[in-house]
Formats: structure tokens, sequence, C-alpha cells
């Protein structure tokens, strides 16, 4: 296989010349599945991390005054490393946040336990509230499905799967935050910070 000099790949990516891509597939992936197995994620995880790093490469490069401050491989590596750990974030996030499970150093406080129905309940109101398209994307995005995954089920583009899930994840937690019953647990939890500080 021909190697190619990180200006020739820079500039073969700026013409969107395809073969390069597969030449860093080729190149880049099993460093990349290697780190997302490493760190909890599957091939299909690698696989979308693979993709939305290289879509930052390519946006950073479009930009004609970028410089390649270091090796492109270790830039490409340290992208992808920061979008995995940020997809586990979300996960880790939302899987806490939907899980509703009562811990059980509160399982005996009635206040701790209806606080949490509370949640549940303004949770479930607002999710109903969403389009249906948001829903069911926010619904297999919760199960840990990828966004490829979730775009072959649903028929519908990665691309637009990605951008409809952050729009969804934007929506829901603005009208969380915004729910009255929401906004009565906050402030009441605060005023009892400040009778105990």
């Amino acid at each position: 296989m021909k190697e190619y000099s990180d200006r020739e790949i820079i500039e073969c990516l700026r013409n969107r010349q395809s073969y390069v891509v597969r030449y860093l597939s080729d190149r880049y992936m099993p460093m990349i599945r290697l780190m997302v197995y490493r760190i909890g994620g599957n091939a299909e995880d690698a696989k979308d991390i693979f993709q939305e790093g290289l879509e930052i490469i390519l946006r950073k490069i479009d930009d004609q005054n970028f410089v390649l401050g270091c090796k492109l491989k270790t830039l490409f590596y340290a992208i992808c490393e920061n979008l995995w750990k940020s997809v586990l974030e979300k996960r880790h996030a939302a899987t806490n946040y939907l899980a509703g499970k009562i811990s059980s150093n509160y399982e005996n406080d009635f206040t701790e336990l209806l606080d949490d129905q509370l949640y549940e309940k303004v949770l479930r109101e607002v999710f109903e509230s969403m389009d249906e398209v948001s829903k069911k994307i926010l619904t297999l995005y919760w199960q840990e499905k990828s966004p490829a995954v979730i775009a072959d089920t649903l028929g519908y583009t990665y691309g637009y799967v990605r951008k409809k899930k952050c729009e969804a994840q934007a929506e829901l937690i603005g009208k969380i935050k915004n729910h009255p019953v929401y906004k009565s647990i906050m402030r009441t939890d605060s005023m009892a910070r400040e009778k105990v500080y």
C-alpha cells in the first residue's frame, strides 16, 4: 500500500478524494477501535467515533489557515478519544438521570422518595410532549444504540439522526428545567440548603 505524508493526506481530504478515506480507515481505525474497546465500547461505537473524528478533521482542514502542529495521526487520535469520553459521559448522565433508581441511603427518606417520583412524572410529561421522531431517537439512544444503528433502524441518514438527537436532548432538558414542578423542587432544595448553611 502506498504511504502518504500528512501534507498529501490533508490535500486529498480537502479535495474529497475518497481513496484517502479508505487509506485512513486502514491506518487509523485499528488504534481507534482499540481505544474505544479499552474504554468500554464496541465495534459499532468505534465506527461512529471514527466517522465523527473524520468530520471534525475535514472541518478543520477546510479552513485555509489550518496549521498541523503535530502528526495527523496524533491529532486524529486525540479528537476521537475526546469524542468517545464525551459520549460515555453523556450516556452515564442519561442512565443515571433516567433510571430513577433511589439510592439505598434514601430508601426511608419520604421527601427524597417524593422528589424522585415528581422528577419521573416531569420527565414522562415532557417526553410525551415531544414529537414522535424525537421520542424514537431518544429511546434508542438511551438504550445505548449508536447513531448508525438508530439511523438504520428508523430509516434516516446518519447525519440527520445525530443532529436530531442533539436537538431532542436540548429540547428535553430545556422543557424539564422550565417545568413548574421541577422549578418548585429546585426552589425548595435551594431554601433547604440556605437553612442548613
